[in-house]
């Protein structure tokens, strides 16, 4: 294994390539790579790199995006393979289809879709900006909100806003719904609950200015505002809805507390495809490379700047 890291750091000096690691990719990708964080951040994090290559450690649709924010960038992504469940649940003919019936509709993209959806899109969003967009967005236009009905579920409620929105979800997101969150306060009562708006307990409680309305220390945050939160608690014990692989960051940025999965079973194999030898023959063979036709890509980049422009 140390071989292997050896000869990651020996290429990426060569090749002059930036390594960006998501969230919930396993601990040892995070360890090395140049930026850690969320999508959108890494993408645009690379894009401030003089780096001529990008290694995205994540996605696809993650790695179409930095492709998309940095055109004249090579961005390889280690394991073709490596999917996204929620990004799957809508196409460009879908949402065509779907806004022919409301010719006259905003549509909001959350980032997690292919760059075909993000070109038919007028904003993206982040789970983090969503509801400032949406708040941004004149109260006579209908607004078509695709493609996570529970963080779509949720920018309803805190904003108030009647939307259309598309039934699909994460798989790993989804399934932390089943838990019983009574139970889980219960074994936990003196630690704070980290919820991620895709996630399907984010609709077991009212929701009310960004925290459970009739639930005690739960707190609605992107796995950036989890990063920040609890970088400035006081607290020292913490249970997390969302998927494990932000554990590993969590522990790292305060190693004294406490860190429970609110369902230990949050993984998303895809985002477990990527591994240090996969990485390491990415950046020897230039394997695989991500690349978003040029007009798609134009398209696309319509929306992100519009989200960047309001936020």
């Amino acid at each position: 294994m140390k071989e292997v890291i050896k000869e990651i750091d020996q290429l990426r000096k060569e090749k002059k390539a930036v390594i960006l690691a998501h969230n919930y990719q396993i601990g040892e990708i995070q360890d090395l790579a140049d930026f850690v964080g969320d999508s959108l951040g890494l993408s645009q994090q690379a894009a401030k790199t003089e780096a001529e290559l990008i290694i995205f450690c994540g996605v696809h649709f993650m790695a179409e995006t930095a492709s998309i924010i940095s055109p004249n960038k090579k961005v390889l992504i280690p394991n073709l393979e490596a999917g996204c469940s929620l990004a799957s649940t809508i196409n460009a003919k879908q949402l065509r289809e779907w806004k022919q019936l409301y010719p006259d509709a905003v549509v909001v993209s959350y980032v997690n879709t292919s760059a075909e959806v993000k070109a038919e899109s007028d904003y993206c969003v982040t789970s983090s900006n969503a509801v400032k967009i949406v708040q941004s967005i004149p109260a006579e236009k209908k607004i078509l909100f695709l493609p996570d009905r529970f963080l779509g579920n949720y920018v309803e409620a805190i904003t108030g806003r009647k939307m259309e929105v598309w039934s699909g979800a994460c798989h790993v997101h989804e399934k932390i719904g089943d838990v019983n969150f009574r139970d889980a306060q219960t074994e936990h009562p003196n630690a704070e609950f980290l919820i991620h708006p895709e996630c399907g307990c984010s609709s077991s409680c009212m929701l009310k200015s960004q925290m459970y309305f009739d639930c005690k220390n739960v707190h609605i945050h992107s796995t950036e505002g989890m990063i920040d939160y609890v970088q400035k608690s006081g607290s020292n014990e913490f249970v997390v809805a969302t998927e494990i692989g932000i554990l590993h960051r969590l522990r790292k940025i305060k190693p004294y507390a406490s860190f429970s999965p609110l369902n230990e079973n949050a993984i998303c194999e895809y985002m477990k495809m990527i591994n240090l030898e996969n990485l390491r023959d990415s950046l020897l063979y230039d394997r695989y490379e991500v690349k978003v036709p040029d007009e798609i890509a134009e398209r696309a980049r319509i929306p992100i700047e519009r989200m960047l422009k309001v936020v």
